[in-house]
C-alpha cells in the first residue's frame, strides 16, 4: 500500500476520532453513577481458561502479578513459583502502560531492553545482553517470529500490535531450551486476547471501540473489537487497529526524521471445546506496516511490511491432568518486507565492486516464511512420596528465506536460503516437602543450505535444578532459594554462514562466507530467591520478591570480524583484490566475516518485587548486566549489545472504589560500559484510568514527563545517537456494548 494512500487513510482516522473523543467526553459529563452493579457469573462448571480469566481479572487480595500462571509455562507454575527468572506482565500493566510498540510493553521488566532505532515498528528484544539471530525466542500465540533483515541496525525484527496482547510472558537464559532451539538468551511470549477475555459471564455478543491521542509526533490509534459466543463450548474474536504517526520530536525539541509510520493490524481468534477436557484454538494475526527509511537526514525508501501468522492450537486432558496433558501447537508465518527507493543511490555492485547508481525505484525485496511444529505432554504421578511432573516432547521450525531486487540494494545483506531446526527433549520436576528438583535433556540438531553451501550439526543441552524451602515459620515460610545450571544450542543463521559479496555502500570489501561456522553454546548458572507472603500489614496484601545473579558463558559466540587482506599471498581467503585498489576509490584492502570466539562472558543481577493492596500497589525492578567477549587469541573487547543498567520504581493508588487509578514511574538508566555515546538518564511517567461506567473508560499518560532528551544504548551507533521520543501526553477513550 503506498504510502501516500495510508497519509489520506491517516487524515481521516483522525478526524473520525477526535469526533469519537467528543462523544465520549459528552457521553462521561452525563454518565450515570459508577457504583452499578456487576453481573455475577452464573452457576454451572468453568472451563479452565474461564477460571484463568477470572484470575487475571480478580481483586488484588492476596495476589499479584508474580502470581499469574504463565502462558509459556509447559506445568501451569506462576512466574513466583517457577525455579527460574520469569515474569509476567498482565492486562493490567499493558492497559496503564498505553503502549504504541512492542518495546513499550516490557517497561520495567528486569532484564529485558529493546532495540528499535528510528524504525519505531520494528523491534529486537534483548535479554541479558543477548539479540539477533534468534538467540532471543520471540513466540506469537505459539508461533516463532524469526524475521530477519541484515543491516547496520537491527537484524531479528518482529511487530505485534499491543492493542491486540492481553499478556507477555518473559523467561531469562537457557533454560527456556524446551521452548524452541537456540533461546541461549531467554523467550519473549505474547498471548493475544481471547473472546472469553472481553465477553462478561452473561453476554453472548460485545463490541468495544477505542480512540487514543498522542501529542508528540501527533499519533492517532483507533481500535474495534467485537466478539460472539455462539455457546459455552465455541466463541470467536476479531480486533483492527489502525495507527498514524507523524515524526516524534526529541527531549530537545528536535524532529527525529524517519520516525513515522502508520500501520493496520487485526486479530481473529475462535476457541472450540469439543469436550470438557479440550481445546482447540484458531487464530490469524496480521499486520501492515509502512514508513520512510532516512539516511544523513534524507529520505530513502519507501518500507512497505506485510505480515501473517496463523496459529492452531490444541490441548486434551484426563480428567484430572495425571497422565494426559498434551499440547500440539502448528504455526505459519509470513513475512514480506518491500523497500522502494525514493532518490538515486550510489551503490557498488556486490559481484563486481564497480560504482553504481540506483535509479529511484529500485527495490529490494525480503520474503520470510517459518513453519513450525511443537508437541508436548506432561504426565503428573507419584514414586514413594515424591511427586512428578514429567515433561516430554519435541518441536520443528523451518525457515525459507528468499530475498531480491536491484543488485546492490538492501537485500544483498540477507542471502536466500532454507533452516531447518528441530528437537526433542524429556524434564522431570520433582517435589517432596521443602525440595524440588528439575532435570532435563535436550537434543538439538540443524541444517542449512543455499546453492553452494550446506552445512548441519547437533547436541545435547542439560538442565538441572535445585529448590529448598528450608523455613517454616510463619514470616519465612514463603522463602525459597534454588541454584541452576543450564545449557542451550544456538545454531548459526543463514545470514551469518552464508553472506558473500562486496559490500555495496559507502565503501566496497568482500564478504567472506563461513561454513564452517560452529554453533553457540551458552552455558549459565544462576543462583535466585523467591519469597511470598499474604497479610502483611494488613488483611488481603501481598509480597511478592524474585531475585537472581546469573553467569553465562557463551562458547563459539559468533560476531563479524574484519581483517586485513593479504598484499603478497593470492591464495589467501582474503587476498587484495589489485584492479579495485587501482581503480576504485571506493574500494578498502579489507574482508568481513562472521567468525567464532573463544566466547562472551556474560553476568547480571536482577530483581523483581511487587507489594499490593486494595488501596493500591508498590513495584521495584532491578538489572544490571556487564559482558565482554573473549577471542582465541586472548583479545578482551566491550560487548556491544549489553543494555543499560536499569532500576524502575511503580506506585499506583486506587479510589472511588478501584474505579480511579493514579500512579507513576520512575526510571533510572546508567551507561553500559564501552558505548560512548551513552549517557546515565532517568525517566518520569505518570499515568491515570478512570472507569465512568462499566461501559465507559477514560486513560491519560505522560510519559518522559520532564522532556529529558536521551538515546537508548543499543539504538545508532558507536559515534551516533538517535534520540528517544521527549514528552509525550496520550489520552484514550474505550467504549464498550454487549448484550
Amino acid at each position: 500500500m503506498g504510502l501516500v494512500n495510508w497519509e489520506w487513510r491517516g487524515r481521516s482516522a483522525a478526524n473520525e476520532i477526535a469526533a469519537l473523543l467528543a462523544s465520549v467526553a459528552a457521553i462521561a459529563l452525563s454518565a450515570p453513577s459508577a457504583h452499578a452493579q456487576q453481573a455475577t457469573q452464573p452457576a454451572g462448571k468453568q472451563t479452565d481458561q474461564s477460571k484463568k480469566a477470572d484470575q487475571e481479572k480478580a481483586a488484588p487480595a492476596g495476589a499479584t502479578l508474580l502470581d499469574k500462571i504463565l502462558v509459556l509455562s509447559r506445568t501451569g507454575e506462576t512466574a513466583i513459583e517457577s525455579l527460574a527468572s520469569a515474569s509476567h506482565v498482565g492486562q493490567e500493566q499493558l492497559d496503564r502502560r498505553m503502549a504504541t510498540t512492542p518495546n513499550e510493553m516490557l517497561l520495567g521488566v528486569p532484564g529485558i531492553a529493546a532495540q528499535a532505532d528510528a524504525r519505531r515498528v520494528s523491534t529486537s528484544i534483548n535479554i541479558r545482553g543477548l539479540q539477533d539471530f534468534g538467540r532471543v525466542a520471540i513466540i506469537v500465540d505459539g508461533a516463532r517470529q524469526n524475521f530477519q533483515r541484515s543491516d547496520h541496525g537491527t537484524q531479528s525484527t518482529f511487530y505485534i500490535d499491543p492493542e491486540l496482547v492481553k499478556s507477555v510472558d518473559v523467561i531469562r537464559g537457557p533454560v527456556a531450551n524446551t521452548y524452541g532451539s537456540g533461546a541461549i538468551g531467554g523467550v519473549v511470549f505474547f498471548d493475544t486476547k481471547d473472546a472469553e477475555d472481553f465477553l462478561k459471564p452473561e453476554e453472548t455478543w460485545g463490541a468495544s471501540v477505542t480512540g487514543r491521542y498522542e501529542s508528540n509526533g501527533k499519533g492517532w490509534t483507533t481500535s474495534a473489537s467485537g466478539a460472539y459466543r455462539f455457546n459455552e463450548n465455541w466463541d470467536v474474536l476479531g480486533n483492527i487497529v489502525y495507527r498514524n504517526y507523524d515524526d516524534y520530536k526529541d527531549g530537545g525539541g528536535d524532529t527525529v526524521k524517519g520516525t513515522g509510520f502508520d500501520v493496520l493490524s487485526g486479530l481473529l481468534k475462535t476457541t472450540i471445546r469439543p469436550t470438557d477436557n479440550s481445546e482447540l484454538k484458531l487464530g490469524w494475526v496480521g499486520s501492515s506496516d509502512g514508513w520512510r527509511e532516512i539516511s544523513s537526514g534524507v529520505p530513502i525508501n519507501d518500507a512497505d511490511l506485510k505480515s501473517n501468522t496463523f496459529t492452531a492450537r490444541y490441548n486434551i486432558t484426563d480428567e484430572d491432568k495425571s497422565w494426559l496433558d498434551l499440547h500440539i501447537n502448528t504455526s505459519y508465518n509470513k513475512t514480506n518486507l518491500d523497500l522502494t527507493s525514493l532518490v538515486p543511490l550510489n551503490r557498488f555492485d556486490p559481484t563486481t565492486g564497480d560504482s553504481i547508481i540506483l535509479p529511484a525505484g529500485s527495490t529490494s525485496t525480503f520474503d520470510v516464511g517459518t513453519a513450525a511444529i511443537d508437541i508436548w505432554n506432561t504426565s503428573r504421578f507419584e514414586t514413594g512420596g515424591v511427586a512428578h511432573e514429567l515433561t516430554y516432547g519435541g518441536d520443528w521450525v523451518n525457515d525459507d528465506v528468499e530475498t531480491g531486487g536491484t543488485a546492490g540494494g538492501d537485500s544483498f545483506y540477507t542471502p536466500s536460503g532454507k533452516r531447518n531446526v528441530s528437537g526433542a527433549y524429556v524434564q522431570d520436576k520433582l517435589t517432596w516437602d521443602w525440595l524440588e528438583i528439575i532435570a532435563g535433556l535436550r537434543y538439538d540438531s540443524y541444517s542449512l543450505k543455499d546453492s553452494t553451501h550446506e552445512t548441519s550439526g547437533d547436541r545435547l543441552s542439560p538442565r538441572i535444578t535445585v529448590g529448598v524451602s528450608p523455613f517454616e515459620s510463619a514470616s519465612l515460610a514463603g522463602l525459597q532459594f534454588y541454584g541452576t545450571y543450564a545449557e542451550g544450542y544456538r545454531s548459526p543463521s543463514l545470514t551469518e554462514t552464508l553472506i558473500s559479496g562486496n559490500h555495496p555502500t559507502g565503501v566496497t570489501f568482500p564478504f567472506l562466507p563461513n561454513p564452517n561456522l560452529r554453533p553457540e553454546t551458552g552455558k549459565t548458572v544462576e543462583f535466585g530467591v523467591n519469597y511470598k507472603q499474604n497479610d502483611i500489614l494488613e488483611a488481603g496484601d501481598a509480597l511478592r520478591i524474585k531475585a537472581a545473579y546469573f553467569n553465562n558463558d557463551v562458547d563459539d559466540y559468533i560476531e563479524g570480524a574484519s581483517f586485513g587482506a593479504s598484499f603478497s599471498d593470492p591464495t589467501s581467503a582474503c587476498p587484495v583484490d589489485w584492479d579495485q585498489l587501482m581503480n576504485n576509490p571506493g574500494y578498502i584492502p579489507i574482508c568481513y566475516q562472521y567468525q567464532n570466539f573463544a566466547k562472551a562472558k556474560i553476568n547480571g543481577f536482577e530483581l523483581e518485587g511487587v507489594y499490593d493492596a486494595g488501596w493500591g500497589y508498590a513495584g521495584l525492578s532491578a538489572s544490571i548486566t556487564n559482558g565482554h567477549t573473549i577471542s582465541y587469541d586472548g583479545i578482551r573487547a566491550d560487548l556491544a549489545t549489553i543494555p543499560s543498567s536499569q532500576v524502575t520504581a511503580q506506585l499506583g493508588l486506587r479510589f472511588l472504589e478501584d474505579k480511579l487509578t493514579v500512579g507513576g514511574e520512575v526510571q533510572y538508566n546508567g551507561k553500559p560500559k564501552g558505548n560512548a555515546v551513552a549517557r546515565d538518564y532517568t525517566l518520569v511517567n505518570a499515568f491515570a484510568s478512570y472507569e465512568a461506567t462499566d461501559n465507559l473508560k477514560v486513560d491519560f499518560r505522560a510519559d518522559n514527563l520532564f522532556d529529558v532528551k536521551y538515546a537508548n544504548p543499543l539504538n545508532g551507533s558507536t559515534t551516533v545517537a538517535v534520540y528517544e521520543p521527549g514528552i509525550t501526553l496520550k489520552l484514550a477513550a474505550t467504549m464498550r456494548f454487549g448484550g
